[in-house]
């Protein structure tokens, strides 16, 4: 999925017993979201390829509760289903969040617009949250408290990505900018398409990259709660999403001419981050990069 391309994903710094399943979490997600997204197939096909991966789903969901046999060969990409079957089985990983996930991606072949942030965010309860879950469930149980901070995070990432990348979903004919927000600041779907940077804009993308940052603030606890390797990926990650707004901020919000990407000195300044935390600057000029 997009919104975690700029983030470490089964990196070095996790446990070696957790790579492997995460890898293969990953891979689902990013066979199922390029169904979703890719190709030129017409959207009753990427429907229909969709709802097969949830018939799959749903077999392996059955076998388990069953206890029968996971025949992955009657279904799509049957060696992907099978190693996700091991995977799910050896972890008891809930079934439930890879169909959200399914969710998610088929509402991106349906939907274009969001009428307001809760409707975006349920949204990211679907679309990034349960990949967060999982991987907290690949420790074991995890608390409710360490839900709601990974959904944060989580959420955070993908609205993150959503204001990096307002231009290039525009060419794929989608504004998850909420529709409440730009009647607000007087931002019409024309300056999208003009690549207009107006103070209007300047103002709504302000607002955003704050309450995003909020909701990454919100989320940043959990990393102190999760010892050893898995809490320092949660401090990158969350660094890696504070700088990406930060960066926002620097090119004056305007993303049309200045997509923000990390680069070799924004992951030296991230790891200085997660090694001495204290308050990340309000203004990326603080910082090289």
């Amino acid at each position: 999925m997009d919104h975690y391309e700029n983030f470490p994903v089964a990196s070095l710094l996790l446990p070696k017993a957790l790579r492997e399943p995460i890898a293969e979490i990953y891979r689902f997600a990013r066979m199922a979201d390029d169904i979703a997204d890719e190709g030129d197939a017409p959207p009753e096909a990427r429907l229909r390829q969709l709802a097969a991966f949830d018939a799959a789903l749903q077999r392996i969901g059955q076998a388990l509760a069953e206890g029968t046999e996971f025949l992955a060969e009657e279904g799509p990409e049957p060696r992907l289903f099978q190693r996700l079957m091991t995977v799910i089985q050896r972890h008891r990983l809930p079934v439930q969040y890879f169909r959200d996930l399914l969710s998610a991606f088929s509402q991106d072949v349906r939907k274009r617009r969001y009428a307001d942030f809760p409707e975006l965010l349920d949204y990211c309860r679907r679309s990034a949250n349960p990949v967060g879950r999982l991987i907290l469930h690949l420790r074991g149980t995890p608390t409710a408290a360490d839900l709601t901070r990974s959904d944060a995070i989580c959420s955070a990432l993908q609205i993150i990505n959503f204001w990096q990348d307002v231009a290039i979903d525009w060419q794929k004919g989608r504004v998850y900018l909420p529709q409440s927000d730009l009647q607000r600041f007087g931002v019409h779907e024309a300056d999208i398409a003009e690549r207009r940077c107006a103070p209007e804009f300047c103002a709504l993308m302000r607002f955003e990259v704050e309450r995003a940052r909020l909701l990454m603030r919100l989320g940043a606890p959990l990393a102190r709660e999760l010892p050893g390797r898995m809490g320092w990926e949660i401090r990158l990650t969350v660094q890696g999403g504070l700088r990406i707004l930060e960066k926002i901020q620097r090119v004056n919000y305007d993303i049309f001419r200045h997509r923000p990407t990390l680069k070799t000195l924004d992951w030296l300044y991230m790891t200085k981050r997660a090694l001495f935390p204290g308050r990340e600057p309000e203004n990326g000029d603080q910082e090289p990069g």
